[in-house]
């Protein structure tokens, strides 16, 4: 039977290249002609992956950061939970659910792996280290020399959404976000999206912090936050918007509908997750679309490899894409 190593000869690269483009590593960076000739190889060789069985990688530990409650009302981390679970469902595997107000309970089960959703404290990482060893981060990364983790490179997108705006010839933009803190009260997280939107602003010489406000990640933050900004700036609103996520920018738009503001001729805004929801607010949300679910199945893919005893510690970013809807132009 053919072998990854008589691949890699057959088309003068490495076995690890192989690997990685036989399993569809999108991280990777090869030109079609080198990924052409491995499959060609592969095709040659008869070549087939040996599949996975549920019983070489036991059970699998999926933990939410939030409570069942508090997911609820954040379709984002419930996304990257379905695509966890979907992926492990495909892969004939057996998962276990915790949230973060059981999440105790899982030193008394017995499982393999853990994929912990969310944002987790230093102390709370190391519990969970002396629960398993094989743990895949979603959403963050406590400690990349240690730990494989999937993350959003927020940095990147909301400088995206700045450019969009500044190319649009908006100098007058505005915040609004949320902040977070680790569940055991340990200490408030710093967000990506909000240091990034005060220095590259401060940068280009247009920053104007009265124009940022920070609460929670929800609805009526953003409808509360967007009328404080109504009321202190009156007709000097800003006419641009960067909203956290899509929750605070739905509420952000209806106070402005309320106040009679219009969107987007007065006052244009962009959020950031692309909810399911998004394209039906009127009107419809431009937003930087987050592929959530693809961030829960790579977390298990990876997951999968750490337990078949890969070493190193992986770091993945996925990519995001802005999508302009009818709320800027």
């Amino acid at each position: 039977m053919a072998t990854i190593k008589d691949i890699a000869k057959m088309a003068g690269v490495s076995i690890a290249t192989v690997s990685r483009v036989l399993n569809y590593d999108t991280t990777l960076s090869v030109s079609d002609d080198t990924k052409k000739r491995i499959f060609e190889s592969a095709e040659k060789l008869s070549y087939k992956k040996k599949p996975i069985r549920k019983q070489e990688v036991g059970k699998i530990a999926v933990l939410q950061w939030y409570t069942e409650k508090e997911e609820l009302e954040d379709l984002y981390y419930m996304s990257i939970r379905l695509g966890v679970e979907n992926r492990c469902r495909q892969l004939g595997m057996d998962t276990v659910k915790y949230f973060q107000d059981n999440y105790e309970d899982l030193k008394e089960d017995d499982i393999q792996g853990l994929i912990a959703i969310g944002k987790f404290s230093s102390k709370q990482v190391e519990d969970l280290v002396k629960i398993t060893e094989n743990i895949v981060f979603v959403d963050t990364s406590p400690d990349e020399d240690r730990f494989d983790s999937i993350v959003i490179d927020f940095e990147k997108s909301t400088r995206k959404v700045l450019d969009y705006f500044i190319e649009k010839g908006h100098k007058q933009i505005g915040y609004i976000g949320g902040r977070e803190g680790f569940k055991d009260k340990t200490s408030i997280i710093e967000d990506p999206r909000e240091l990034t939107f005060k220095g590259y602003l401060a940068e280009k010489g247009i920053l104007t912090e009265a124009f940022m406000y920070q609460g929670a990640f929800s609805v009526d933050d953003g409808h509360s936050l967007m009328k404080k900004a109504i009321q202190e700036h009156g007709d000097n609103l800003p006419t641009a918007i960067f909203a956290g996520n899509d929750s605070i920018a739905i509420g952000a738009l209806r106070a402005l509908q309320e106040e009679g503001i219009s969107v987007p001729d007065q006052v244009n805004i962009i959020g950031v997750n692309d909810i399911s929801v998004s394209k039906y607010v009127f009107p419809a949300l431009s937003t930087v679309k987050v592929y959530t679910e693809l961030m829960g199945e790579t977390g298990v893919d990876t997951l999968v490899e750490r337990i078949e005893g890969r070493k190193t510690a992986k770091k993945i970013f996925i990519a995001t894409k802005l999508i302009i809807r009818n709320s800027s132009f």
